[in-house]
């Protein structure tokens, strides 16, 4: 077998590749899992976000004001 020979076959193998699968970028499912906003200085947080974590935000920029004035929406899951 010639060397031409193994070249078409490596040509014949790349073409039975199966389908792309598609963009494999998080950005626009990380985005839309922003769902606590602060309403003092309207930072977004994940919906996983935990009240110690939210409350740091508040500590930290907010020194002035209380958990409930930036984030009346948020629950205790």
């Amino acid at each position: 077998m010639g060397n031409g020979a193994k070249a078409q076959q490596r040509k014949d193998r790349a073409g039975t590749k199966p389908a792309d699968k598609g963009a494999s970028s998080q950005l626009k499912t990380n985005a839309a899992a922003q769902t606590i906003q602060c309403d003092t200085c309207k930072a977004t947080f994940q919906g996983t976000s935990k009240q110690p974590m939210l409350q740091l935000h508040v500590d930290s920029k907010h020194p002035k004001s209380d958990f409930k004035t930036c984030f009346p929406k948020f629950v205790a899951a």
